[in-house]
């Protein structure tokens, strides 16, 4: 199966971009190419900007100990594992206080380093990290994959609070629905929202299935759109039956 998210706030689109990010930085982190290191570090500046919002660390610190209060909740409950629920609570008090240790605007430490803003002020011009535009960076990309892994994980590691939190959040998200088997006749589905609250919208589809699904929602209606990936014409409508599978996340 794929599954193709789609958030219905700015809130949950921004830890959905900030999740591929991180998964991003870690990937390329573990690499030993010069490439690889480039990439990494040039998702870091990403993350940077995608994080750079004030309110995301309130957000996630208030979220947090929103889920907190609900599992707290579930104490005494014959059908819940203590065992479990101690673990879950323990896990997001870890993460609160990892962000509530944050001092200072996200990711101030990497804007005082000019080494690395000059990097990044050269990376906004395409092709301007070549060796003769920046030497020093093209020094540092020729020095052992550890060295550079060591850097990067010291310019990573103190946002790991941002990366814990909402891999929390989202976690509790994506687990809050329910999966409704669906049909798209000939290639569109509608339906209307009736006051369903949510907060992100999963379609999920059988690899074997040719097609891509363009989704759009307000508080009125869904609507889904299964698209034939195209990629030299543009896109059109699959105008087929297709079968998915809904589900709607709020916390």
């Amino acid at each position: 199966m794929i599954s193709y998210e789609y958030p219905l706030n700015e809130r949950i689109r921004t830890l959905l971009r900030l999740e591929d990010l991180f998964l991003k930085i870690a990937h390329f982190t573990a690499g030993a190419a010069p490439q690889d290191h480039h990439v990494a570090l040039l998702t870091i500046f990403e993350t940077l900007e995608v994080a750079s919002r004030a309110d995301l660390k309130v957000d996630l610190v208030q979220e947090l100990e929103r889920q907190r209060q609900i599992l707290m909740s579930f104490r005494n409950n014959p059908e819940i594992s203590e065992e479990a629920l101690a673990g879950a609570l323990y896990e997001i008090e870890q993460a609160s206080a990892g962000l509530l240790a944050m001092a200072g605007k996200i990711g101030q430490y990497l804007r005082e380093n000019e080494w690395l803003m000059s990097i990044r002020s050269r990376a906004a011009i395409p092709g301007g990290v070549c060796q003769f535009d920046l030497p020093s960076y093209h020094y540092w990309l020729n020095r052992d994959p550890e060295v550079r892994r060591r850097d990067l994980d010291a310019w990573i590691r103190p946002m790991a609070p941002i990366s814990d939190g909402l891999e929390i959040v989202l976690r509790l998200l994506r687990a809050s629905g329910h999966a409704e088997a669906q049909l798209a006749r000939g290639g569109a589905f509608q339906l209307t929202m009736q006051g369903r609250s949510a907060q992100m919208v999963r379609v999920r589809l059988a690899r074997a299935e040719t097609v891509v699904p363009e989704i759009s929602a307000n508080k009125y209606a869904l609507n889904v759109r299964f698209m034939l990936p195209e990629t030299v014409a543009r896109p059109r409508l699959a105008e087929r039956d297709v079968a998915f599978e809904l589900t709607f996340c709020s916390l």
